[in-house]
């Protein structure tokens, strides 16, 4: 092919010589070595054996003659006369570590056969080793598993199933891939959930079985570039020459990257020879390996080659001065069941760049998982799904309701997938125990669903083993406790706003006062007055300030009523002014103490916060067993939070339940407080007037929507949930499922302007029984007035007639009773 070229070495034409050598065979490589010189050769291209190699690379070196290799080869030491046209291993494995970040990949196993690869692939393997900044943040962790060459992979392939890796770097023979992905398939390790990373340059040249493929991610890169005008050349030039001795070869015949590099390198050689043709004659005379001769052209061909970068067949080749290919490009492929799909492409100065946009990623896993049948685990909690009261009379997914069955039903209609609904085994939703996963997370683990649904917490923990989609509800812890019975008001509940105490001591200031009024009224001269203004002779004065009457006033104060009683000294009048002052603020203050004791009583409660649970040791608290609740107060470092869970942890029997609706029963009994999820409080509260939300949400987070590691469609239900959210479809669904047409009475509310009869009972009494007081004292003063009077009937009968007066409603004037002449009053002196 490079003959049919007269600009590439014109005059002359390059005649090849092939002998194969059987690897390991190094007396044979040097005898054929040894020949060649003697048959005049410009280079030897190959071989791969590593032995053959090192035997041909010191012979060259002996005498001065270009090896030209196009495969990866160990470097013990620099070779002045070897030229590798392979890319350099180093670089190599940079692009493949770049192409593993760009993927996301925080963990993956590398599957090898050959010790070499270990070699050859060590910039990945140092990447636990290198700092965060080394590897753009991006902290992997590999695991090796080496296979022998005549070994199956069905028992690797199933271990590493159990180990719940995804991700593998592949680095085999082809055709061992081949058996490698049947082997998967088998238990089930080629899925959309598995990702495979060949190593292999060649991974274009085969024809992949598209139902063993399936929906796996299988990324590759590929040296040639098809649309590349050089390698077009070549293959025209190829199936030309092909053709000229009778072979039949397809258009579309696949071009290895060996055939590619062994183009490249002759080309190189050719071009290399042309240079050196132009400066002087070439001098291709025989040489044995007995004789200690050196070749005329091997120091100028190498200078050309490492000077004189070109494009080839397998795009720009730059040699370095150790004979290393340092510039180079190549493509990320994908394969697909349809075929190899160019994602992206990787060069030593523009690095790593995708071709694919983010709406065609968006648009392929949307294909992916349209039709697809998700398997999905649940733990059956209202009102986020639960089976119906008719479950028998629905089968499948209508068996369930409820808030998230809402949610899939919208998801599904959306990207067109199907789902099963199964109840996880073990009622749990997920924690670690002993390294092992239970629940829901367990199940996606173990590969036993795809996505888990419900009232499930996004937690650090959980998310580092397995992934969640954004929320789709937002939340908080909080107290979940019975409604505080209310308690029948004392029959004197009026007496409360002041304490015993002050009680007592204002009837001893009522007591006091009066008398010390009475003493000073009688001690003023100004308070003795003539009884009859208009008689100035009148020599009998009179205090109205007597005994009774000053008792009268200062009651009459208090209840902030008048009399007819009235001080006229300044002294009386300076001690009635501070007994108002001292009724004023006394009264003001009952009024006030009164109206917060009934909203205190109202509103009473033993706890109003965490605070408050924390402080006593009366009610017990708890929260359910293993969830998201636990951990929280396990783990939390705020003094508050690692009380209460001290708390817990010591009581006994266990406050811990197994289930809400058993913690919720708990809360029934009294006695209890359960800390569970805000969401679920409300709609508890909702639908039950006897239990109550207290305090506020003591943290933040959010329920999703969980799937395995590495699952493709995270991503899509997560867009998903936000276009619901923007639509605010989720909040209509929510109101479905929370709201109620049950209305609880709020005490708080209806009863903020009302006392009733237990409050004021007290009132009453004191009321019936100052009436009864004056009934029993009438009858005194009509029986003690009776008794004076001259000619007089029996008091009962006088009693009778003049209560007969009375309800008949006479007149209120009558003759005056006939009494026993009184002494007279003295004057006064």
């Amino acid at each position: 092919m490079i003959n049919t070229d007269e600009a590439r070495l014109p005059g002359r034409k390059l005649q090849a010589r092939v002998k194969h050598i059987a690897p390991q065979d190094s007396f044979r490589a040097l005898k054929t070595a040894c020949s060649f010189l003697e048959e005049g050769m410009v280079a030897i291209v190959g071989p791969k054996s590593p032995s053959n190699m090192g035997v041909l690379q010191s012979t060259c070196d002996a005498f001065e003659m270009p090896l030209l290799l196009t495969h990866w080869a160990l470097r013990t030491q620099a070779r002045r006369y070897t030229i590798n046209l392979f890319p350099e291993s180093r670089i190599l494995a940079g692009a493949l570590t770049e192409s593993l970040v760009h993927q996301n990949w925080k963990t993956f196993t590398l599957i090898f056969e050959d010790n070499e690869a270990l070699i050859r692939l060590q910039e990945i393997l140092q990447l636990p080793t290198k700092s965060e900044a080394e590897v753009q943040q991006h902290h992997m962790k590999v695991m090796l598993r080496h296979i022998k060459p005549d070994q199956d992979f069905k028992k690797l392939m199933k271990d590493l199933s159990n180990s719940r890796e995804n991700n593998f770097v592949v680095d085999l023979p082809l055709h061992r891939v081949h058996q490698l992905f049947h082997d998967a398939s088998q238990v089930q390790m080629m899925t959309e959930y598995q990702n495979y990373f060949l190593t292999s340059l060649d991974s274009h040249t085969v024809e992949w079985n598209s139902t063993v493929i399936g929906r796996t991610n299988i990324t590759a890169f590929r040296l040639i570039n098809p649309e590349n005008e050089h390698f077009k050349k070549f293959l025209r030039e190829w199936i030309f020459s092909e053709q000229t001795i009778g072979k039949d070869v397809p258009s579309k015949q696949p071009i290895t990257t060996e055939a590619a590099l062994v183009y490249d390198a002759v080309t190189m050689l050719a071009k290399s020879l042309r240079e050196l043709e132009r400066s002087r004659q070439l001098d291709l005379r025989s040489m044995y390996c007995d004789e200690s001769a050196v070749s005329s052209h091997g120091n100028a061909t190498i200078y050309h080659m490492q000077m004189h970068p070109f494009e080839g067949a397998s795009g720009y080749i730059k040699i370095d001065k150790q004979g290393r290919r340092i510039t180079f490009s190549i493509d990320m492929v994908k394969i697909t069941n349809k075929g190899i799909m160019k994602i992206g492409s990787w060069d030593t100065d523009k690095r790593f760049q995708v071709k694919k946009e983010d709406k065609d990623q968006y648009s392929e896993v949307k294909d992916l998982l349209r039709n697809a049948t998700l398997k999905v685990t649940t733990k059956l909690t209202k009102p986020y799904l639960w089976q119906k009261t008719t479950a028998d009379e629905f089968k499948g997914n209508d068996k369930y309701q409820g808030f998230c069955k809402d949610l899939l039903d919208k998801l599904s209609e959306q990207f067109g997938f199907k789902y099963i609904i199964t109840p996880v085994k073990d009622k749990q939703y997920g924690s670690e125990v002993n390294g092992n996963w239970n629940g829901m997370i367990g199940e996606l683990l173990r590969k036993e669903a795809d996505i888990a649904i419900g009232d499930l917490t996004i937690t650090y923990d959980r998310q580092a083993a397995v992934e969640f989609t954004m929320p789709f509800m937002n939340l908080g812890i909080s107290i979940l406790f019975k409604k505080p019975e209310k308690q029948a008001p004392p029959m004197f509940s009026f007496l409360k706003p002041l304490s015993l105490e002050v009680w007592f001591y204002m009837g001893t200031a009522y007591l006091g006062v009066s008398l010390f009024l009475f003493i000073l009224a009688r001690l003023s001269p100004y308070e003795w007055i003539n009884p009859h203004p208009c008689d100035s002779d009148n020599d009998v004065v009179e205090n109205q300030f007597t005994l009774l009457n000053s008792l009268w006033f200062t009651i009459g104060s208090i209840m902030q009523q008048g009399s007819d009683i009235l001080p006229r000294a300044v002294s009386t009048r300076i001690v009635a002014s501070s007994w108002w002052f001292f009724t004023l603020i006394m009264i003001s203050s009952y009024t006030a103490n009164l109206a917060a004791f009934l909203t205190a009583q109202r509103m009473s409660s033993p706890i109003e916060s965490a605070a408050d649970l924390a402080k006593q040791t009366t009610i017990q608290y708890g929260c359910m067993n293993g969830g998201s609740t636990m951990k929280f107060f396990q783990d939390s470092n705020y003094p508050i939070y690692k009380r209460m869970w001290s708390f817990m942890e010591s009581q006994r029997p266990s406050v811990f339940v197994d289930s809400n609706d058993k913690g919720i029963e708990r809360v029934r009994m009294g006695n209890y407080a359960f800390l569970m999820e805000s969401t679920s409080i409300q709609y508890e509260t909702e639908r039950s007037c006897d239990l109550t939300q207290v305090g506020g949400e003591l943290d933040s987070k959010g329920y999703g929507i969980a799937t395995r590691p590495g699952s493709p469609y995270r991503g899509l239900l997560s867009s998903g949930i936000l276009w619901l959210q923007e639509t605010q479809q989720l909040q209509i669904m929510r109101d479905k499922w929370w709201k109620t047409s049950t209305h609880c009475a709020d005490d708080a509310i209806s009863t903020s302007a009302e006392m009733g009869i237990r409050n004021v009972g007290g009132v009453f009494m004191v009321l019936g029984i100052g009436s009864c007081l004056g009934v029993v004292i009438v009858v005194m003063e009509f029986a003690w007035r009776a008794n004076k009077m001259l000619d007089r009937e029996p008091v009962c009968v006088m009693l009778w007639h003049e209560l007969r007066a009375t309800l008949s409603c006479r007149g209120s004037t009558r003759p005056a009773p006939k009494e026993p002449d009184e002494p007279s009053v003295e004057k006064m002196p």
